[in-house]
């Protein structure tokens, strides 16, 4: 299993990194569904843009894999925030409008990453480790 989870963990990185330098490069695609309770949505996409990138180098460089793999889980647990406020309030990203099933497949996925993290991570530790 060590192999698999490497390559998944470097994998997982760089599309955090991707993703992240794209909060940068495309800024108006992501700044609709930042809740209006944070106000100022360009800076939070900076933010969460930057935070990306650091979590994907973190997962990418095994000393820090575990680590930032579980800071990642818990960083998709917050950022569905966003996309809880793109479902609640129909609001579309890029020229994409998801129907209710869209929704679903998107948060169905955001738990899928979530345990994919915490995978990386080998949380919970078990005793003796």
């Amino acid at each position: 299993m060590g192999k698999l989870r490497q390559i998944l963990a470097i994998g997982f990185g760089v599309s955090f990194i991707w993703v992240g330098i794209q909060h940068f490069t495309n800024t108006a695609f992501f700044t609709p569904i930042v809740p209006e309770l944070l106000g100022v949505p360009e800076f939070w996409v900076y933010v969460s843009g930057l935070v990306e990138v650091i979590l994907g180098i973190g997962m990418v460089a095994p000393v820090s894999r575990r680590r930032s793999a579980f800071s990642t889980a818990i960083f998709l647990v917050l950022v569905y925030w966003a996309n809880l406020n793109m479902w609640i309030h129909d609001i579309s990203i890029g020229d994409t409008n998801f129907s209710t099933s869209g929704h679903i497949l998107r948060a169905l996925t955001q738990l899928v990453m979530i345990w994919l993290a915490f995978w990386i991570a080998e949380w919970p530790v078990k005793k003796g480790m």
